[in-house]
């Protein structure tokens, strides 16, 4: 218990060390198996739109002990074509959406819910989206996610460096593809919350890296003169110095979070928050993951390659590669340590 406790001090001091920069292909290795995961979950699943997206029909039916399967019935009675998808709001309330349905098939399925659940007609509230409507969003979202990423580059080449802003954003690309594969292996709807989600997650990401970024400058800033180590070798110890307060903020960031997902969403039956805290558990997961193992390494490598660290790697590398001996001093100072031979006195006859 008193080795995890001073765990931080020595990181931070120096004294342990964990080699972030150093084995960042095998950090590669693990993003690009995660990478071709979502691309596979993508290709074949896809992303399954909610109906606020491609359009459709919505019916609410308020009733205490409302159940998802007797809407299922009785949707099942009225001949809907196309998926059917059906969430419990709260615990008197139940939700059904379907595909665009005209007049005839829109009345159908109001008289067999009131039947089923034995309220009147005019107590469900019924809605028409269209898919107009739903490009529409799209198109906002996208419009809001290309601007916050512009936004961001501009900030962080202008506090601090143009390289830390391409690694940043990097990170983040990282973080949404992830994000929206695994959504699409899970195969939740995609809704405004999830658009939502993904755009909180962007900026919680990029907190964490800033963060790391701001030690990383700290570090680095009179490195050049000192010539005590390399930019990654100042890199990985900016990275160690902020890896606990990383897992400290990332921690008490997933605990309410796990706690809307798997209690509100899994116990409760809120299906309404699901989509929103799933979005929100995943981005925040992979988001502390890309701000150690993938933002720093990416920067050390672009700096790296510039003329003057280059020529600082060979300073570093010749004064650590020079050998010191000090037998030479010692011949020539005529010192001859150890009991001297003698020589042997002749006796008398």
């Amino acid at each position: 218990m008193s080795k995890l406790s001073g765990i931080g001090g020595r990181l931070y001091r120096g004294e342990t060390s964990i080699d972030f920069i150093g084995k960042r292909r095998r950090w590669y290795a693990v993003s690009a198996l995660f990478i071709l995961l979502s691309i596979a979950a993508l290709s074949l699943q896809g992303l399954h739109l909610g109906i606020e997206f491609k359009g459709g029909s919505s019916f609410t039916v308020t009733k205490a002990g409302a159940s998802i399967a007797d809407a299922r019935a009785a949707v099942a009675t009225a001949g809907v074509p196309g998926e059917i998808i059906v969430q419990n709001i709260g615990t008197n309330k139940v939700r059904v959406q379907t595909a665009a349905l005209n007049s005839v098939q829109n009345n159908a399925v109001q008289d067999a819910l009131a039947a089923k659940f034995q309220v009147a007609v005019e107590s469900i509230d019924s809605q028409i989206i269209g898919p107009s409507w739903g490009k529409e969003i799209t198109r906002k979202a996208l419009y809001g996610l290309f601007g916050f990423l512009i936004c961001v580059m501009l900030y962080l080449a202008m506090a601090f460096e143009p390289k830390m802003s391409v690694a940043a954003i990097v990170a983040v690309i990282h973080d949404v593809f992830i994000t929206v594969g695994i959504y699409a292996l899970v195969g939740f709807d995609v809704t405004p919350a999830t658009v939502i989600g993904f755009l909180t997650i962007l900026g919680y990401s990029l907190y964490d890296t800033v963060v790391v970024f701001d030690k990383i400058r700290e570090n680095t800033r009179t490195i050049t003169a000192s010539s005590k180590s390399t930019y990654s070798q100042a890199t990985n110890l900016a990275v160690n110095q902020t890896l606990v307060r990383s897992f400290n903020t990332s921690l008490i960031a997933l605990l309410p979070v796990a706690s809307i997902l798997f209690v509100g969403a899994g116990l409760l039956g809120a299906g309404t928050l699901k989509d929103l805290s799933l979005a929100l558990f995943i981005g925040l997961a992979v988001g502390t993951y890309s701000s150690v193992f993938i933002a720093p390494p990416v920067l050390a490598q672009l700096r790296e390659r510039e003329p003057a660290m280059i020529a600082l790697a060979k300073r570093v590398n010749g004064r650590s590669a020079t050998p010191t001996t000090f037998a030479p001093a010692v011949v020539a100072s005529g010192e001859h340590r150890g009991p001297r031979n003698q020589p042997k006195r002749k006796g008398r006859k």
